[in-house]
């Protein structure tokens, strides 16, 4: 008997709570529903009409809103990016109401996510009612337009796990009480504008596993008790102005995968590792853009789960160490821009996963290991300005399988072109072999590299026509040949998109060579993508045609120190996009056409030198510009030059 009377008991039990349950998702907590109303009143734009919908007494069943199944507090306020408008118009309210106002009667929440609201706008206040939050685990206001400095009382919330503040314009120092928050799991301020140190007392989070504080305007040195947050899997302090060295201690950080310092001014030496396994777990590692000194440690090899890794643009010397050939999941290595020496080493090719190498502008010397032939998967290598003295390019490189992006610039190449030497298995996309001393014609066959999209061959000795094939480079996107001795026409390299609809030719350098005709093929075809063009310092001779007009996309013009003898086109006026135009020292004349008013982006114009006459068009850009930009034409009068007579 007593049994089925507890029985009897326990179903009553579970039916109260359903209908306990049933009772609170239709009325919710007076508290929550005045501070959730209060919210709602601060809101001055909605024009989705979905904040309107929060109406009635049931808080529980409005979108964005969770609450707890027993007690019926709201628990959650979620609406990351949610109240935007059909026409992309955000949500607009302050959150210094909501803060200091609603959230005081919203205590049992354990997350608020407004991120990704771009009207959500204000500072938050120094008397914010966080200490009204004892539950809260998730706090997200990521993606907003929030100012000011963060409050001291932030560090009174002690249940916090989450804390995501990035992409704001948040200013001041990042407090020291945020050490505070023992149970802090995920620190996010990237991208904001804060200042000053980083905290000693960010060491204190022994349950850290993400820090972001890139794209601050942090100084000072990184914490010596960095290594101290042994629970830190990510650790991103990337374009700040941070000083001194790097810890010794970060080194213990035994549970890191990702390391970025890169974009400071770190100096001193990377620090040694002192004993193998320590960091075992990096995979991510930037050193970059700092001014690191000394030599790349020879225990890097220790760090076998490396798979990219950058140390570009410092100050390290000595050589490469052999050890980098431990780091067989290496698939990524910035070198470039230090003054390391000496020959790469031969245990480069046990890299067998590698797939992008520079070490370009050092003082790397030959000859080139030929163990380097291993490196099948690899699709970029730069090499460029080193002591190579490479004389050719290497038979075994250009015959990797998967080689894609070659720059071998400045690295002495000697003689002509061949088919041999780029006699790839792959279509090469980029090629840069600039500032050698190659020599003959360009050959015929450089149309069959149909996949190219960056050819450089500036700053050689180049002669003779371009061939006519080169208008197969459908792929094309930036063609450099300046510095060189070309001659004949320019027709072909116009021709390039003008026989293909999809053409993406958008940079062309045909500057100090011996061009001499072919001008009237500019705008002829389709070309609209083409940005950049500069034919100065040749010897064209011709009529400069309608057909330019068709460049809207065009930002940058020199045909300068030609033998261009035309009237300015009119059409000019419909390149809309330009913002250098320099047509100096050739014949043209005649008026400056009255279209170049239309011309508004224009930042930098000279046409001295030539035989212009008439007066200067009145109004921005051209009274924008000195006397400079006209001088050299007799017939050229008005502002800025002297005034006209007639």
């Amino acid at each position: 008997m007593g049994s089925k009377i507890l029985c009897f008991i326990a179903i009553l039990t579970v039916l109260t709570n359903v209908e306990s349950k049933r009772s609170f998702g239709e009325k919710c907590h007076p508290n929550d529903l005045k501070g959730l109303t209060s919210f709602k009143k601060g809101i001055r734009y909605d024009t989705s009409g979905r904040v309107k919908k929060w109406i009635g007494y049931s808080c529980c069943k409005w979108a964005g809103i969770t609450c707890n199944n027993f007690t019926g507090r709201v628990t959650e306020i979620n609406l990351p990016g949610f109240i935007t408008s059909d026409d992309g118009s955000p949500l607009q309210t302050s959150i210094s109401g909501f803060l200091s106002h609603s959230i005081t009667l919203l205590s049992a929440l354990e997350i608020i996510d407004l991120s990704g609201l771009t009207g959500l706008t204000g500072k938050i206040p120094p008397s914010i009612g966080f200490h009204h939050l004892p539950r809260l685990r998730k706090l997200s206001l990521w993606g907003n337009n929030l100012t000011g400095p963060l409050p001291e009382s932030i560090g009174k919330l002690s249940k916090l796990e989450e804390m995501y503040l990035f992409e704001n314009s948040f200013s001041g120092s990042i407090p020291e009480n945020l050490g505070n928050l023992k149970g802090l799991k995920k620190l996010d301020l990237h991208s904001n504008s804060f200042s000053g140190a980083i905290p000693k007392s960010i060491a204190n989070l022994k349950n850290l596993e993400i820090l972001s504080l890139q794209n601050n305007f942090l100084t000072r040195e990184i914490p010596a008790n960095i290594g101290d947050l042994q629970a830190l899997k990510e650790l991103d302090l990337s374009n700040n102005s941070l000083s001194g060295k790097i810890p010794s201690s970060i080194n213990t950080l035994k549970a890191v995968s990702i390391i970025y310092l890169n974009n400071n001014q770190l100096i001193g030496e990377i620090p040694q590792l002192l004993k193998p396994g320590q960091m075992s777990a990096l995979s991510f590692l930037r050193l970059d853009d700092n001014k690191l000194t000394g030599k790349i440690p020879d225990t890097f090899g220790q760090l076998t789960s490396l798979q990219r890794f950058s140390l570009a643009n410092n100050e390290l010397e000595g050589s490469i160490p052999s050890s980098v050939g431990n780091l067989t999941s290496l698939t990524e290595m910035y070198l470039n821009g230090n003054k390391i020496s000496s020959q790469i080493p031969s245990s480069i090719s046990r890299l067998s996963n590698l797939l992008m190498l520079r070490v370009s502008n050092n003082m790397i010397e030959g000859p080139l290991p030929h163990e380097m032939a291993l490196l099948t998967n690899l699709q970029t290598l730069d090499l460029s300005f080193n002591g190579l003295d490479l004389s050719t390019i290497p038979n075994w490189l250009v015959k990797l399988p998967s080689l894609s992006k070659v720059y071998l610039a400045g690295c002495k190449i000697q003689g002509q072109i061949t088919e041999d030497s780029l006699a790839t298995p792959s279509p090469l996309q980029e090629l840069d072999l600039s500032a050698n001393q190659l020599t003959g014609k360009l050959p015929e066959w450089i149309g069959s590299l149909t996949g190219l999209y960056s050819l450089n061959l500036s700053k050689n000795g180049l002669y003779g026509k371009i061939p006519s094939s080169i208008t197969n480079l459908v792929s094309l996107g930036m063609l450099d040949l300046h510095s060189n001795k070309f001659s004949g026409s320019l027709q072909q390299v116009f021709q390039i998109q003008s026989r293909y609809t999809s053409g993406s030719l958008t940079f062309l350098d045909l500057s100090d060579n011996n061009f001499t005709s072919g001008i009237e093929q500019i705008g002829a075809g389709i070309q609209q993508e083409i940005q950049y063009i500069n034919l100065s310092h040749n010897l064209v001779k011709g009529k400069l045609p309608d057909s330019i007009g068709r460049l809207e996309s065009m930002k940058s013009l020199d045909l300068s120190f030609n033998n261009l003898n035309s009237s300015l086109p009119p059409s000019f006026a419909n390149a809309s996009a330009l913002e250098i135009l320099k047509l100096q020292k050739n014949q043209f004349s005649g008026k400056i056409p009255e279209g170049f008013l239309e011309l508004r982006k224009l930042k930098e114009l000279d046409l001295s030198d030539n035989f212009l006459r008439g007066k200067i068009p009145f109004g921005k850009p051209l009274i924008n510009f000195p006397k400079e930009s006209f001088s050299g034409n007799k017939g050229l009068c008005g502002i800025p030059l002297d005034p006209c007579t007639t």
